[in-house]
């Protein structure tokens, strides 16, 4: 997987694109993640009986300590009950792009974010309830506008949204559902991506990144091959890590057990 030498004319006045290359390099096996990301729906079976639904995550059963819990009551006005129907109505300025995130863990890149870009509104999917909590705590703390939450099935709710309401999606570190008959599982799929390019604006960005080389070279195949999408830095090309996205608990995991990170932005066209 190559590199750019230099980054592509900007597109997007408030989007930056990053500068330093980085390589794919070979991982260790490790073991199955129950991380990010969410659930899709796959239709009927090819014997033509509806099968059910194929999930790409796993709920954790975690409890929730005092302040979490507190926070879930004290924050509640951050919390969005599903469905929505447009999700730019949600804040206070609605007619500011919109990002989405699926699967944003503990919340604490999400927050981050949301604080360094007051133009943007952030709307972040999680199914893992005491990080839902911790994400509307900090937001609360530092009285965020711009930010809201949702405990739900990103697809679900991506399917509820206009099309062409979506300035960037953000796919940060999903379960990479490494064994072979888990493959289906994988959020970024030809099955999944169509539902993707029709919410997202017409220059709007899917940013997606992993720790984990396989599921980076199928992200890679997948992307690199929708017609409606457009690889930022050239096809065949992994992107730097950009200014917006925050070093997240993942990333120091993968970095600490050796792994590689890689960031992946694709255009809308």
């Amino acid at each position: 997987m190559t590199q750019p030498s230099t980054p592509p004319n900007q597109q997007q006045s408030d989007q930056q694109y990053p500068q330093e290359p980085i390589q794919l390099a070979e991982q260790p096996d490790r073991p199955d993640g129950n991380d990010q990301a969410q659930s899709a729906k796959d239709g009927t079976a090819e014997n033509g009986r509806a099968h059910r639904s194929v999930l790409t995550f796993m709920r954790r059963s975690s409890p929730l300590n005092t302040s979490q819990a507190k926070a879930l009551e004290d924050y509640q006005h951050l919390i969005v009950e599903a469905p929505i129907h447009d999700a730019r109505q949600l804040f206070e300025h609605p007619e500011h792009p919109l990002t989405v995130e699926i699967g944003f863990g503990m919340g604490r890149s999400l927050v981050l974010m949301a604080q360094a870009a007051p133009e943007r509104n952030f709307l972040g999917i999680e199914v893992h309830v005491p990080g839902i909590a911790q994400c509307v705590y900090e937001a609360g703390m530092a009285g965020l506008t711009n930010l809201r939450v949702m405990d739900a099935d990103a697809l679900e709710v991506l399917k509820g949204l206009p099309d062409g309401s979506i300035d960037r999606l953000q796919l940060y570190f999903p379960d990479p559902w490494q064994k072979k008959k888990h493959f289906k599982r994988r959020f970024v799929s030809h099955e999944r991506m169509p539902l993707v390019e029709q919410k997202l604006a017409t220059g709007g960005w899917f940013h997606a990144a992993t720790d984990w080389e396989h599921y980076a070279e199928w992200m890679l195949d997948v992307l690199d091959n929708r017609p409606a999408l457009k690889n930022v830095y050239g096809k065949g090309n992994a992107a730097p890590r950009p200014d917006w996205r925050p070093e997240t608990k993942f990333e120091r995991r993968g970095h600490e057990a050796g792994h590689g990170v890689w960031d992946f932005i694709f255009e809308k066209i």
